[in-house]
Formats: C-alpha cells, structure tokens, sequence
C-alpha cells in the first residue's frame, strides 16, 4: 500500500501562485510515476500533470507554461507549483502515485482562486 497526502492548497488571488506538495509513503518503488489531477465543482476529474523517476514530465494544454512540476526522490515527494493563477483553475487537486498498473490516490487539496 500507498498513502499519499497533499498540502499546499488554499485561496489565492487572481494572478497569485501556489505550490502544492505531496508525500508519498509505505510500499515505494522507486521506478514510478507522480503526478496530479484536478476535479472543478460539477465536472470530471482531470488530468494536470505527471512526472517520471528519471525525470519525464508531462502537462495538459490547459497548465502548460504556468504549471511547473518537480518532485524530490528522496523525499518521495512531488510538487506543484502554478503561477499566474486563474479563478477557473479552482478545484480540488488530487495527487497520484503509479507503479506496476496501480494507481494510488490523496484524498485531494482545494484550490480556490478568487477574482
């Protein structure tokens, strides 16, 4: 097993920056995946970003540029840091952990960015 907890959440102001951080512990391995998703209020959860061990990453179109993940390897530990925040970027921002086919999920940080 896997347990994943986020911080880093809060409200922002149009145009601010948060950096989110998530922990990974228990059954590490260490060729895995981390990443993050996001769920708006009435929509479906969706993809933000990923990053590999050996460094690879990945962005929706949506973040790309403004969105900047990292992660510490030997902490465990994946972040996220996002600038020029907009309020429609709001929603509650769940981090994952993947290796072998199984994903692992955090129970999930707010993200509120007023205007």
């Amino acid at each position: 097993q896997v347990q994943l907890v986020e911080s880093g959440g809060g409200l922002v102001q149009v145009g601010g920056s948060l950096r989110l951080s998530c922990a990974a512990s228990g059954n590490i391995w260490s060729n895995n995946v981390m990443g993050w998703y996001r769920q708006a209020p009435g929509k479906q959860r969706e993809f933000v970003a990923f990053t590999s061990a050996t460094g690879s990453s990945n962005y929706a179109a949506s973040v790309k540029g403004r969105f900047t993940i990292s992660r510490d390897n030997a902490k465990n530990t994946v972040y996220l840091q996002m600038n020029s925040l907009k309020p429609e970027v709001t929603a509650v921002y769940y981090c994952y952990y993947r290796y072998g086919g199984v994903n692992y999920w955090g129970k999930g940080t707010l993200v509120t960015v007023s205007s």
